[in-house]
């Protein structure tokens, strides 16, 4: 088991910092205008919004472009390491250019896509984007706001790899985790406005 959460970290480790610098991005002032909400400021019949300010196309666009370069990085990496034989992605498929800028775009898209459903819900549910819900329900969004996107990553890592439905499911729960960890890290150092 030790082995197969290494394992983890060493694939996903592009997704970690593709995250980090997605976060400096979005806050950059290159390519302002791309800082469109998805949904184009358009409410659906309730009068809430679809997905709110915070989900952008140039979040989108970061977070493409980040793992892409990320993955490349890692995957020359690996291949000059033993680090290889510790990244899923490589356990069948060859470390090459044109299958690290698949795998990184993949990562990036669904990093970004299953980011979506869960501010559906919270739009649906009238909660202020980049918050959560307080009373009884808000263990359960602190934790679907750190594991969203994992759960679309690690779908990504399952096409290349066969995880089967455990190792999936304890993936998504390390990685929601390992997100909480890095959240209150953020906070405490000053980086990040809120712990969750």
């Amino acid at each position: 088991m030790p082995k197969i959460i290494l394992m983890m970290y060493v694939t996903l480790l592009p997704v970690i910092l593709a995250g980090i610098a997605n976060m400096m991005w979005c806050k950059s002032g290159i390519l302002v205008s791309t800082a469109k909400p998805i949904d184009n400021g358009k409410s659906l019949p309730d009068g809430k919004r679809i997905f709110g300010d915070n989900k952008t196309w140039k979040g989108v666009i970061g977070y493409v472009l980040f793992n892409t370069i990320f993955t490349l990085f890692w995957g020359f990496l690996c291949k000059v390491t033993p680090l290889e034989g510790l990244d899923f992605f490589y356990a069948g498929h060859e470390n090459t250019v044109a299958f690290n800028v698949t795998v990184g775009i993949l990562l990036g898209l669904a990093y970004s896509l299953f980011e979506l459903p869960n501010s559906f819900l919270k739009r649906r549910l009238g909660i202020t984007p980049g918050k959560t819900i307080s009373g009884f329900f808000k263990a359960f969004f602190v934790f679907l706001d750190q594991a969203d996107s994992i759960f679309g990553c690690a779908l990504v890592v399952w096409l290349f790899y066969d995880l089967g439905i455990w190792l999936y499911l304890l993936y998504v729960l390390i990685g929601a985790v390992t997100h909480i960890i890095f959240n209150m890290v953020l906070y405490f150092a000053g980086l990040r406005k809120n712990m969750f």
